[in-house]
């Protein structure tokens, strides 16, 4: 039995890839960070089947003990600051958390257990510049704290590799999605939306930009490749994404259109929502298509609509949570 320890474990990705872990018959240790309210996260954010772990990334000596107390032969590294705006409004605890926090992990594995496997989350947001195709070799300018962060967690993968020998991977994640995504997301506002407005509440719901572009893909297919990497017999760096852009539009015109609505109808826009945003990019994934034998399993459109379908499922008056 292969041990995996996987930091960042309630959140959308650690919930799917833990779910993968515990299916390929791995003992898993699910890290999360403690709330300040003293209820913790591993009561009610982590996969059964998981042992939970109680870490602040923040803290160098918690790092050490949850590393130790894990002995993997894995490490997945995905606690984040995971919101982009919010990586802006408090830059030093995104510095912190996203960059810092990265590097006490890599560097406990590296210090205490040496070959185990590393992989980092890195994400699409390192890149800036012009719109257009990224791949693995693109320049790294990015254009946000939150990119910034995961641009210097990133290299320092790429020199615990190159200089430590260590096998460490990142992942270069591009947006994903699934109903594990957090509701104040623009893609779970829009199908928690129609999923509302189906059932019969007719609130409109408020965005901001919807002609802002992304390249959307599923959740579970991404860690599915974090864990192809890690099984790969040298460390590298992947670029994982679909490759096709879509707006923000496209995603309300898919979720309302699943439920017979049309969403021009139901949604409305607020100039105070709408921010700078980002360059207008997609992943070229041929790298991980070649080496790691990965392609997503999942068009936009299906991810939409499966989204849209677990609202509905979940808002159902006949629906009891878990």
């Amino acid at each position: 039995m292969r041990t995996a320890l996987v930091t960042g474990a309630s959140g959308q990705d650690g919930q799917h890839l833990c779910r993968l872990l515990v299916s390929k018959g791995y003992r898993v240790f699910g890290a999360v960070r403690p709330r300040a309210d003293g209820i913790s996260e591993s009561r009610s954010g982590v996969v059964p089947g998981v042992v939970p772990l109680e870490v602040d990334i923040t803290h160098h000596d918690a790092v050490i003990a949850a590393v130790e107390q894990s002995a993997p032969d894995e490490v997945y590294n995905l606690a984040a600051q995971s919101s982009v705006i919010g990586g802006e409004t408090n830059r030093l605890a995104t510095a912190e958390i996203n960059g810092l926090g990265a590097i006490r992990v890599l560097e406990a594995v590296r210090d205490r257990f040496p070959k185990a496997r590393f992989c980092q989350a890195s994400s699409s947001r390192i890149f800036g510049g012009e719109p257009g195709t990224r791949t693995e070799q693109s320049s790294i300018f990015p254009a946000s704290s939150y990119g910034a962060a995961k641009a210097w967690a990133h290299g320092e993968v790429v020199r615990a590799r190159q200089v430590g020998g260590v096998h460490a991977s990142n992942a270069i994640l591009f947006n994903h999605e699934s109903p594990f995504r957090p509701p104040h997301y623009v893609t779970r506002k829009i199908s928690a939306a129609a999923a509302r407005i189906a059932l019969g509440d007719s609130t409109p719901v408020v965005l901001g930009n919807l002609d802002a572009i992304r390249d959307w893909g599923w959740a579970p297919d991404y860690v599915e490749a974090m864990w192809r990497m890690v099984q790969h017999p040298i460390g590298d760096d992947y670029v994982i994404a679909t490759g096709i852009a879509h707006t923000v539009a496209d995603f309300c015109d898919v979720a309302f259109a699943h439920v017979g609505l049309h969403w021009r109808d139901h949604v409305t826009t607020d100039v105070t929502l709408v921010r700078s945003d980002e360059p207008a990019i997609i992943g070229d994934a041929s790298h991980a298509r070649k080496q790691l034998g990965w392609s997503p399993t999942r068009t936009f459109t299906e991810v939409v609509r499966a989204m849209v379908d677990a609202d509905l499922v979940a808002l159902s008056p006949a629906h009891e949570p878990i």
